[in-house]
C-alpha cells in the first residue's frame, strides 16, 4: 500500500503561537476621539449593592456605545520575546485586523463575516492560515485555541450580557469588585464565563473562561480604563491575556485609541490579504496537525505514516 504523508505544521511557541491565537471581533460611525489619559476620573455608575439588572444594564450600555475601535500605536508583548509594534482595528460583531511588525512585517491576524486568518512571517512551512467561521469548531484551529474566537472581543471590555439567559450573581469578590457567571455555547460545547466588574464605575476588570469540568481555558485582566468623551464609553488601555492549557501569555497596550471611526475603508481593511511566497492553507483541511515546538526553536516536521 502506498504510504501517504499527513501534513504537519509547526509554530514557534511564545509570541508566535500566542499571537496566532488572537482572533476575535467588534462597524463604526461618528467622529474620531482619542481616549483620555489614565488619570481622567471615571464617575460612579452604580449605586451601593447594585442589583444584577443594574450592573448588566451599565455594562451592556457601555458596549453599545462602541461600534469600532482603532489603535495605530499599540504594543504586543509576550514574556521572553521582543515586543511588536501593532495596529489594531475592529468593528462589532466580527471584523478584526491586527498587524504587527519588528524590522518588517511579522504578523497579520484578521476576521470578517466569512472567515478568520493568521499570517506569521516565521511560520514553517510558509503559509497564511485561514478557516471559515462555521467550520471552526471542527477544524485544527481548536488544537491551539479551545476558546471560541469571539471571546476576545470581551477581552477588550466589550461584554454584552444576554438578559434572557440565566445569570448568576452579582457575587462580591473583594476590593470593590463583583462577579457574574453565565454559560455560553451550544450543548456539549458549553463554557462557563466569569466576568469581574468594578462595583462603583461598572467597568469590566476581568474575564475568565472555564470548561464544564472547571478547567481554566482563558483569562483576561483589563486595566488603565479611560473615558472617551465623545461616545461616553469607558475602555481599557492595557489587556493581559492568558491561555493556561497552552502556558501562553500576551499583553496588549494601546497608547492611542480611536472610537467609532476606522482609518480605512472596511471592505479593504477586513479582506484576507495575500503574501508573496506564502500559500493559503485551510485549517479545516482533514488531517491537518498544528504542533508548537519548544520555546524559541523550530523542528523539521516529522512524517506521520499510516
Amino acid at each position: 500500500m502506498q504510504q501517504v504523508a499527513r501534513p504537519t505544521f509547526w509554530f514557534r511557541s511564545g509570541w508566535l503561537l500566542a499571537l496566532a491565537l488572537v482572533v476575535f471581533s467588534t462597524t463604526g460611525a461618528s467622529c474620531p476621539r482619542l481616549v483620555q489619559q489614565y488619570t481622567e476620573p471615571i464617575p460612579r455608575a452604580l449605586p451601593p449593592q447594585a442589583s444584577i439588572t443594574q450592573i448588566v444594564n451599565v455594562v451592556n450600555d457601555n458596549t453599545a456605545r462602541v461600534q469600532s475601535l482603532s489603535s495605530s500605536r499599540a504594543t504586543i508583548t509576550t514574556p521572553g520575546y521582543p515586543s511588536l509594534n501593532a495596529r489594531i482595528n475592529m468593528t462589532r460583531p466580527r471584523s478584526l485586523r491586527i498587524t504587527g511588525e519588528k524590522f518588517g512585517p511579522q504578523l497579520d491576524v484578521g476576521s470578517n463575516n466569512e472567515l478568520l486568518w493568521i499570517w506569521i512571517a516565521q511560520s514553517q512551512p510558509p503559509a497564511l492560515f485561514y478557516v471559515r467561521h462555521e467550520q471552526y469548531a471542527q477544524s485544527a484551529a481548536r488544537q491551539i485555541m479551545p476558546v471560541e474566537p469571539d471571546w476576545l472581543v470581551e477581552a477588550f471590555g466589550l461584554t454584552t450580557f444576554d438578559q434572557a439567559a440565566p445569570l448568576e450573581g452579582p457575587s462580591p469578590v473583594g476590593n470593590g469588585r463583583v462577579q457574574i457567571r453565565r454559560r455560553v455555547g451550544p450543548p456539549g460545547m458549553e463554557t462557563s464565563r466569569v466576568t469581574v466588574i468594578d462595583d462603583s464605575r461598572g467597568v469590566v476588570l476581568e474575564q475568565h473562561v472555564y470548561d464544564m469540568s472547571g478547567q481554566l481555558l482563558a483569562s483576561a485582566v483589563l486595566s488603565g480604563h479611560a473615558l472617551d468623551a465623545a461616545s461616553g464609553a469607558k475602555l481599557p488601555r492595557k489587556i493581559n491575556v492568558q491561555w493556561p492549557p497552552a502556558k501562553l501569555e500576551l499583553a496588549i497596550e494601546m497608547s492611542d485609541l480611536t472610537v467609532n471611526q476606522l482609518p480605512a475603508d472596511p471592505g479593504e481593511l477586513f479582506t484576507k490579504p495575500t503574501y508573496s511566497g506564502y500559500n493559503d492553507l485551510d485549517l479545516a483541511q482533514p488531517g491537518l496537525q498544528l504542533t508548537p515546538t519548544a520555546a524559541g526553536q523550530y523542528q523539521n516536521p516529522p512524517t506521520t505514516r499510516y
